[in-house]
């Protein structure tokens, strides 16, 4: 048995359901301090799975999306991504994603692991595809909340796109580098 201050790990004490909001359930959770035993409340938004697809064309442009983004309130340019439906599973949710926002289909699909969306507050994976030689197959249909705009990508733009401070998305950076060498390590960003 594990010992008050033997551990980094909080115990759950209680949990209660918080208000449902379009994308999240809230829970708040009362945990135990590990070392001191005091009792928090931390905040956890339940979550279904993610999908960030790094979509290929056969002349390796990389198929990228414009849109924009309501929590920093600008346009940002990212792979396809979005939520993986119930019952669905994370191949099938990034062959639906893609072909909805950019027409996109087919292919050859290869699965490049997850990460944790965010650990701190969020209980959910994001799973990154990766899928090679892909064509246009329809005119996209992105959802009646989305507005899109598709961009076919070289390496050496997307590499432009993160030096000027235009492609941010954690998520996308995640999934497009195990892929591609994006920068030369250590990274310095640009100044200014």
């Amino acid at each position: 048995m594990t010992k008050i201050g033997d551990s980094l790990t909080w115990h759950k004490l209680d949990s209660e359901t918080g208000p449902e909001l379009p994308l999240f359930n809230v829970r708040f959770d009362t945990m135990q301090h590990p070392t001191t035993a005091e009792k928090f409340q931390r905040m956890v938004l339940e979550a279904p799975d993610w999908v960030t697809v790094v979509a290929v064309t056969s002349d390796e442009r990389v198929v990228m999306v414009e849109q924009f983004r309501f929590g920093v309130g600008r346009l940002t340019t990212e792979p396809v991504a979005g939520m993986v439906d119930p019952g669905e599973d994370s191949l099938a949710a990034g062959k639906r994603e893609l072909l909805e926002e950019t027409g996109f289909g087919e292919g050859r699909w290869r699965y490049l692991g997850s990460v944790q969306a965010n650990p701190a507050i969020h209980n959910n994976l994001c799973h990154h595809w990766l899928a090679e030689e892909v064509v246009v197959v329809q005119e996209p249909a992105p959802d009646a909340g989305e507005a899109i705009r598709v961009h076919l990508m070289t390496l050496e733009e997307i590499k432009e796109a993160i030096a000027a401070g235009e492609f941010k998305h954690p998520l996308g950076l995640s999934a497009i580098s195990r892929v591609f060498p994006l920068w030369d390590l250590p990274y310095f960003p640009p100044k200014g």
